[in-house]
């Protein structure tokens, strides 16, 4: 089958029409002929791969990632950078036009790490084999580096003939010293050659299905001059350098004396980044250790002026006697509960800043809080360069 690619849908595959129905095509630019072969089908509509490119985009670039045709870790790698900027600000105003009627000016934040920036990766073990998942299926594409991860990564990557892992899921940290901790599932024994680890990387430590192997189950990451305590599976932002960019919006948007709320607390990043500015903070996180993590960072950056809660942010928030000027929402992917946002409604904070990682979810939200709320700034954050994932930060002002 013979079709011409009109544009990109949202997550980076080319759109094309085949009578009445939509087809989907991997790795395809707006403007292409390709010849293709149907991989999925339902009623409306098909995915499929292309066979052959009939006539190529002008726009296409050949992509340095060897693997990048089969390993589905990242997708856009046929654009160039600038167009795959280009294409997640056209996601974003089409999805917020679309599912609560804004048309805000967005900023752009560029990655300045474009390869190697992941301080984070997952690797899959079947049989011995080690990779990525590829597009589209839980087969594995066996590979020895990637272009998005660290280069302290890529050591590891390197490296798996010592790690003797038949079967599971290896989760590889690295941190701004090139030090690595290793976090192991699989159901076979521990037969990790440690000491000849050890002289090809900073090896801090390996967990290995939950318990401590070797060394320590933590490092310190460090980022705008702010020191954090990262357990091997708490949750960090995977790219350093745009969490610090992430960390200056934050701080440009609190203003001083304010009294501010950080609803999805974590490991106390926000928090933290924000108590120098405000008069007090009060930051709630349902996850235990996360939270003793949180009071950790705290004490180490010297920090006495937050207030860290246990417990679900809606009921927690009953707790807080003081008036809140400025929330922080950093929600997971799903976005708000709807008791989430009824207690920001009730709050009725005279500045909202919410960081989302799904702009359909936030959009969502936006919708249920333009009422009370007018869309001051939206700065998108190329957090996962060459890939369709965003990071937005919304700053939301009372009407």
């Amino acid at each position: 089958m013979e079709l011409e690619i009109k544009k990109y849908d949202h997550h980076g595959r080319g759109i094309a029409h085949h009578g009445d129905k939509i087809i989907f095509v991997e790795n395809a630019v707006p403007g292409e002929i390709v010849e293709v072969e149907e991989t999925k089908q339902t009623s409306k509509w098909t995915e499929a791969k292309v066979i052959d490119y009939k006539v190529k985009s002008p726009q296409r670039v050949k992509s340095k990632c060897p693997f990048y045709d089969r390993c589905g870790g990242c997708h856009l790698r046929h654009m160039s950078y600038e167009d795959t900027l280009d294409f997640k600000k056209n996601k974003v105003s089409e999805i917020l036009e679309k599912y609560c009627g804004l048309k805000p000016d967005i900023e752009v934040i560029k990655n300045k790490n474009r390869d190697f920036y992941r301080n984070k990766i997952e690797l899959q073990v079947k049989n011995g084999i080690y990779g990525f998942f590829e597009k589209g299926s839980h087969q594995i594409v066996e590979i020895d580096r990637c272009l998005n991860a660290e280069k302290a990564i890529n050591v590891i990557m390197r490296s798996t003939n010592l790690l003797h892992v038949e079967n599971g899921t290896i989760t590889i940290k690295s941190n701004y010293n090139g030090e690595i901790i290793l976090h192991i599932t699989s159901e076979g024994e521990a037969n990790i050659e440690i000491e000849p680890l050890r002289e090809k990387c900073k090896l801090v430590g390996i967990v290995y299905n939950g318990t401590l192997l070797f060394g320590a189950d933590h490092f310190i990451e460090i980022i705008d001059n702010t020191l954090f305590k990262e357990t091997y599976n708490s949750f960090f932002q995977i790219n350093r350098y745009i969490n610090a960019e992430l960390f200056k919006l934050l701080s440009a948007n609190i203003d001083g004396g304010d009294t501010v709320l950080d609803m999805c607390s974590g490991v106390g990043t926000l928090s933290i980044i924000a108590s120098r500015k405000a008069k007090k903070v009060y930051a709630i996180e349902i996850v235990e250790n996360a939270v003793k993590d949180a009071l950790v960072n705290a004490k180490m950056n010297k920090i006495e002026n937050v207030n860290f809660m246990l417990g679900d942010a809606y009921k927690a928030i009953e707790q807080i006697k003081d008036s809140i000027d400025t929330i922080i929402i950093d929600p997971p992917r799903s976005g708000l509960t709807t008791e989430a946002l009824n207690s920001i409604i009730k709050i009725n904070p005279k500045k909202i800043i919410y960081i989302s990682c799904d702009p359909v979810t936030l959009a969502r939200d936006l919708n249920t809080l333009k009422e009370n709320y007018s869309t001051e700034s939206l700065h998108l954050l190329d957090m996962f360069s060459y890939t369709y994932h965003v990071e937005c930060v919304c700053v939301l002002n009372r009407r």
